[in-house]
């Protein structure tokens, strides 16, 4: 008799990550021998400052290397505490923080922790890829609400309004976005919280990972807003805006019932994030945020080379993204077209068709809710922008 192999319905009802997935690509395809410009994966090219590395090793030196509190080391905690104060104006006692091993872990328990099966969740599209695979991997349903580049991959209060019912329990966003690069302004997201006072059961859930890589100069946080305060998480960490992806350090700042309910949550799947990575995020937010100006000035510079690089490549329709490090084009007028026997019929077949045609790694943006898009990411190299735009604009010119 021979072992079931079946997997879990749970697994079976999740998606590969289409980020993971095009990384993957890209490495066969390097491995095969060819050079393959990779703009797929959401990750600053730069490395971790010194004053961080620092503090990492000398909490090597101090022995944090023994099991930690779950939510996170009290030090770290009312440093978190003081930075949404200081950068936020919110009011997060060091009891409502609960730091996670990223900020992917850190939604995973929001969602896990207060949603139940038939519950709905609001996704403005475009949407960052994992958001949806959380909401049912939680058995609730995705309620995706589309945006177009003419609205700048924004919805308005009164689109919220209109998508917003009793069976709603949460609503995700990220500002910046990932994957459209789109700021929501103060007003806006004041007219937003006129909505979601009038749905007491509502829990909006503010992913702010790209905070520091804002080119408006002007952040804002949802939960800085009174009269919802209480109805909303602030979803944070250092992974994008200190260059520290591979320390795998996240936090939320949330109300206290909320709160507890990932600590207790977290307890019985990771229990405490690294120590050592703790002690490095602590001084990476512990810091000025002005700390990130000079990478932040890069990735500006990086948007306007290009942003008109992309622009000048027919049928490509570019915005210009406020914040973060991605552009995303809307592609579809090249759906139909074809090129030596390869038919274009979605983003998925163009991605596709850049990748083995100009061996450059995007993703598509069905995997965002936004079928219609490619996410490219410019946090790369200037000479590699340079040539995965040549190298681009000669694959698609040879679409018919």
């Amino acid at each position: 008799m021979s072992l079931n192999q079946n997997v879990s319905g749970l697994l079976e009802r999740l998606s590969e990550s289409a980020t993971l997935a095009m990384a993957r690509k890209s490495r066969e395809l390097k491995e095969a021998g060819h050079e393959v410009i990779s703009l797929s994966l959401g990750e600053p090219d730069f490395d971790t400052p010194d004053f961080i590395k620092e503090a990492a090793k000398e909490g090597i030196d101090q022995n944090y290397t023994h099991y930690m509190p779950v939510s996170g080391y009290a030090d770290f905690c009312k440093s978190i505490s003081h930075k949404f104060k200081r950068d936020n104006k919110i009011d997060y006692k060091p009891e409502q923080i609960v730091v996670s091993t990223g900020a992917k872990q850190s939604l995973i328990n929001v969602i896990l922790a207060t949603v139940n099966p038939g519950d709905e969740v609001l996704l403005p599209a475009p949407y960052w890829v994992s958001y949806i695979e959380m909401v049912k991997m939680a058995g609730a349903t995705p309620v995706v609400v589309e945006t177009s580049i003419e609205d700048d991959y924004k919805i308005s209060a009164a689109t919220l309004r209109e998508n917003l019912n009793e069976k709603t329990r949460m609503l995700i966003f990220s500002s910046p976005c990932n994957p459209s690069g789109s700021v929501y302004s103060e007003a806006e997201l004041r007219e937003w919280a006129e909505v979601i006072k009038d749905f007491p059961n509502l829990i909006a859930v503010s992913d702010e990972i790209y905070e520091l890589i804002n080119y408006t100069e002007n952040h804002f946080s949802l939960a800085s807003i009174d009269a919802i305060y209480d109805q909303t998480v602030t979803v944070n960490g250092v992974s994008k805006s200190f260059a520290m992806t591979g320390w795998r350090i996240g936090y939320i700042g949330a109300p206290l019932w909320i709160a507890k309910a990932c600590n207790k949550l977290q307890g019985q799947f990771t229990s405490g994030a690294s120590g050592i990575s703790q002690r490095a995020a602590k001084a990476a937010v512990d810091a000025d945020p002005s700390v990130a100006d000079e990478m932040k000035a890069t990735f500006l510079k990086r948007r306007e080379l290009f942003g008109k690089l992309l622009s000048e490549i027919d049928g490509m329709e570019i915005n210009q993204p406020k914040g973060a490090f991605y552009m995303f084009p809307r592609v579809s007028s090249f759906f139909g077209k074809s090129y030596n026997g390869t038919v274009i019929n979605n983003s998925d077949d163009l991605a596709e068709y850049i990748l083995s045609e100009a061996h450059v790694a995007t993703v598509s943006g069905d995997a965002f809710g936004s079928p219609e898009c490619l996410r490219l990411s410019y946090a790369a190299s200037q000479a590699e922008l340079e040539e995965a735009g040549k190298r681009m604009a000669e694959a698609l010119n040879k679409l018919q």
